[in-house]
């Protein structure tokens, strides 16, 4: 798995909903999705593509993730 397969925006949005595991992220952000209103078709997309990505990774790649927001970019 290529850490490098997260866009700017996904890594944003994963330091704000991380709570330390991939499985607890998943499951923030699935409660986050649920939430949208049908307006907010652009953080869907994003989300549903964040989801997707860390599903397909492994608990150890994710450690290796550095989620810290970096608001300079």
């Amino acid at each position: 798995f290529d850490m490098n397969n997260f866009t700017f925006e996904e890594i944003n949005l994963m330091c704000i909903y991380n709570t330390g595991s991939r499985t607890g992220l998943m499951e923030a952000l699935t409660e986050m999705r649920g939430e949208l209103s049908p307006e907010e078709t652009e953080l869907r997309k994003l989300t549903d593509s964040a989801l997707g990505k860390l599903r397909a990774m492994a608990d150890d790649e994710f450690a290796q993730l550095e989620l810290y927001p970096d608001f300079d970019e």
